[in-house]
């Protein structure tokens, strides 16, 4: 893994050809998972409506180190990426520990996710054996992605364009409800500060809060992983880099935003489930199918 020459590397990537468009969603929904649409609700339930600032101070970390990096793989788009950059500054040893590291994470979570997504499937499907459904959606995906990155482009495109809709759709939903506009709605921002306040469990929670929000933004660093794929490295990063701005302050902190505006920080629903929750406020039916398809659309690494 850490034998490969980096001329050779970039050559071999850049005969890809992953399209702009791929790179911009794969930016877009990198980030978009179960992290953002249940883990949230943990950060909520442990810090209050103060986990507004928790999520934006891990975008603006996640933003400066996706800066620095994209910077670097514009310089010198090669497969690898960051790992590859750990080897030239740091030597042998730091570009073998990072990049067998960051390929026992992904190892782990293809197991991790594919037992969620079975799980999901099998609320619908009750009848089929949770490691058939899991074992299905692991051979599946892990032939996605070895066909050729192209292919992982397609796939990714799709899957993140279901995510950004959700998204765009709840966002659109929730200002409706906080504006007034929503059928039988209490508008206002009363939640943020009735319960205990804007920090209810002071501001320690909120800056603990922000080692795990960081962890939710993981899967950015893909787009400059797949740089070396694309036909114009230096033009898809830059515009995938433009997205990551958007996605960081819309659907991250405003999203998070509705949620403890439109629902009580403290209700129990919002740590098993803040979007479904806030869903669930709204009348709006089918939640419990709704979130699990978004989310099962997550599982896709």
């Amino acid at each position: 893994m850490d034998n490969a020459d980096p001329g050779q590397a970039e050559n071999a990537g850049l005969s890809k050809g992953l399209k702009s468009r791929h790179m911009n969603l794969i930016a877009i929904g990198g980030v978009i998972g179960a992290g953002l649409f249940v883990g949230s609700g943990v950060v909520i339930s442990n810090t209050g409506p103060a986990a507004i600032i928790s999520f934006s101070i891990a975008g603006l970390i996640t933003l400066l180190l996706m800066r620095m990096l994209a910077e670097m793989a514009v310089a010198r788009p090669v497969v690898g990426s960051f790992y590859v950059y750990a080897r030239q500054a740091l030597g042998q040893r730091a570009g073998f520990t990072t990049g067998w590291m960051y390929w026992y994470f992904f190892v782990i979570v293809v197991a991790v996710e594919a037992i969620a997504g079975g799980r999901i499937i099998q609320l619908w499907f009750p009848m089929i054996p949770l490691w058939i459904l899991s074992l299905g959606l692991m051979l599946l995906l892990s032939a996605t992605n070895m066909i050729s990155a192209r292919s992982f482009g397609e796939f990714e495109y799709w899957f993140s364009g279901i995510k950004v809709v959700a998204i765009i759709a709840f966002l659109a939903l929730g200002v409706l409800w906080i504006t007034g506009l929503w059928p039988h709605s209490t508008p206002g921002l009363a939640n943020l500060i009735d319960h205990g306040g804007f920090t209810p469990l002071g501001w320690g929670a909120v800056l603990a809060a922000v080692v795990p929000c960081v962890a939710f933004y993981t899967g950015a660093e893909i787009i400059t992983i797949a740089a070396a794929e694309s036909e114009d490295p230096q033009l898809a990063v830059k515009k995938a880099m433009r997205s990551i701005v958007v996605r960081v302050v819309t659907f991250y902190v405003g999203s998070i935003f509705v949620v403890v505006t439109i629902q009580t920080w403290d209700a129990k629903s919002v740590g098993v489930s803040p979007y479904a929750a806030v869903l669930d406020v709204m009348g709006i039916p089918a939640v419990a199918t709704i979130m699990n398809f978004i989310v099962l659309t997550r599982i896709r690494e």
